[in-house]
Parts: C-alpha cells; structure tokens; sequence
C-alpha cells in the first residue's frame, strides 16, 4: 500500500514538473516618429527587435505601433503571428495594441477590438476627456502543449484623461466579466496609471474579475517608463501583466537592456512566466 501511494505521489510531483508554463511580455514600442531624432525606428529597431527574440516570449503585446513597425516585427518574427487594428479607422491608420503569439503553439480561436469610449464599436470614437483614440484588442488562444484555452486582452489607455483612465478600466473589466466563468484570462498594456491611480485600483480590487499584478520585487529600477535616456530622472511604472486566478505568477521581470546611453523604447519591456492553476 505505502509502495503504491509513493508510486502515485511520484507520479504527481512528474506531472507537476512538466506543467505547462506561459511567458508572456508587453512592450510599448514607441510609435515611429521622426522627431526622435536619434532614437528614431530606423535607427533602434534592430536593437529592439533583438530585445525581443531574446526574450522569447509565447505572447507579445505591443502597443503605439504603426503599421510599418509591425510589418517590421512581422517580418523578423516569422515563427509569430498578430492580430491587431491601426486604432483610428480600425484598420491600418494609427497605432496598434497588438498581440503577438507562438504560431506553433497556439491557435486562434477568435479575436476582435474595442474603442475606449462610451461608443465602443464605432472605430475612431474618443472618449470622456482622452486626448487620442484608445483601443483594446483581444484574443482567445487554444494552448495546443496544454489543451487549455485563455483570454488575452492588449490595450493603452490614455495619457491625459483621468476620467478616461478610470472609465476606460470600468469598460475593460465589464467586457472581461462578461466572458464565460473561470476562463484563464491576462489584461495587458500600458495603463498610463501609476499603482496609486483610480484605474489600476479599480482593476485589481474587482473581485468578479479577480485581477492580480504580476509585479514582484526586482532589482530592476522600479518601473516602467523611463524615456529614452538610460540616466533620465523619469521612473514610472504604468506598464502591467494582469492575471487573473487560473494562473499563478512564477516570475516578473523588467528588461532595461540599453546601448549605456539609450534604451530601444521610451518604455521597458515588462515580462512574466505563469502557470495554469487547475
């Protein structure tokens, strides 16, 4: 009897060991803008990109990219594919919140987007007191390795309007609550709240959606945004990987690869592992 329980407790501890695990990565890319001068795409997208297949993530959310700076990433990340929309006709014009994954594995189940907005289906709507059109993209994923679906939501909410921040999290957790129970579901992006701010608070105290911030202590600075420059004064972190309670966070990260002058985005890539929780 003892011989067969050590048996079986061996055979938990084994499949417990080969658990499937997601590494998950959000990264504002800073949009292509030429009066960056130095730090324009043409002149830090290789940087970036290789950042980024260093880090191997399964899932990649970027945000303020043009439609030029994802075919860029389409192009040098063959083993990946997107969905995503250009934020102002949803189509290709303005900014994408696009998410990235593993074409091999993963399969995608559906996706659509939403404007931050009190008209959230009309492409191009702004809302409350935003000083640019938001959006939100989002997919279902089947995880082939782990035969388990997920949500995945990818969004930048605005950087003036605060009543936008707090309605544009109301909006998101209403349209995650409205998903079927106890779905494995991630809320990612650039929030441009600080942990102090309404939005953030709202989005990790509602208890339906029952989000967690994979933040843990590093010795990384703690942020987020920071500028270009690796000696600027500014430390912000406003850029989260939101879990809720079918995952547990096993790591969090945040990535200030730099060239001692500059780093390759504005913003630093923030990337965590999970587990699924059964």
């Amino acid at each position: 009897m003892k011989h067969t329980l050590f048996l079986m407790a061996l055979l938990l501890l084994i499949q417990l060991s080969f658990a499937g695990t997601l590494k998950v990565t959000t990264y504002n890319i800073r949009y292509d803008n030429p009066a960056d001068g130095v730090n324009q795409w043409s002149n830090r997208k290789t940087t970036l990109i290789d950042l980024i297949k260093t880090n191997d993530a399964d899932i990649l959310c970027i945000q303020e990219g043009l439609v030029n700076q994802i075919t860029d990433l389409q192009i040098a990340l063959p083993n990946y594919q997107y969905v995503g929309v250009g934020r102002d006709d949803g189509q290709r014009k303005g900014e994408y919140a696009a998410i990235f994954y593993k074409k091999e594995k993963f399969q995608l189940l559906q996706n659509k987007h939403f404007w931050l907005s009190e008209t959230p289906e009309i492409a191009g709507s702004i809302g409350w007191d935003a000083a640019c059109v938001r959006i939100c993209t989002w997919a279902q994923l089947y995880s082939i390795q782990d035969s388990q679906s997920l949500y995945v939501f990818n969004t930048h909410m605005d950087h003036v309007g605060a009543q936008a921040r707090k309605n544009s999290a109301a909006l998101l957790l209403k349209r995650i609550s409205d998903l079927p129970n106890n779905t494995p579901t991630l809320l990612c992006g650039d929030f441009n709240s600080e942990p102090s701010d309404t939005a953030y608070q709202l989005i990790v105290e509602n208890k339906k959606t029952a989000f967690s911030d994979s933040y843990q202590v590093t010795t990384a600075r703690n942020c987020t945004f920071t500028g270009f420059e690796v000696n600027s004064a500014v430390c912000k972190r406003i850029d989260y990987l939101f879990y809720n309670n079918r995952f547990k966070v096993e790591s969090y990260r945040v990535l200030s690869s730099n060239n001692g002058k500059y780093y390759p985005s504005d913003h630093l890539v923030v990337s965590s592992v999970f587990s699924w929780k059964k």
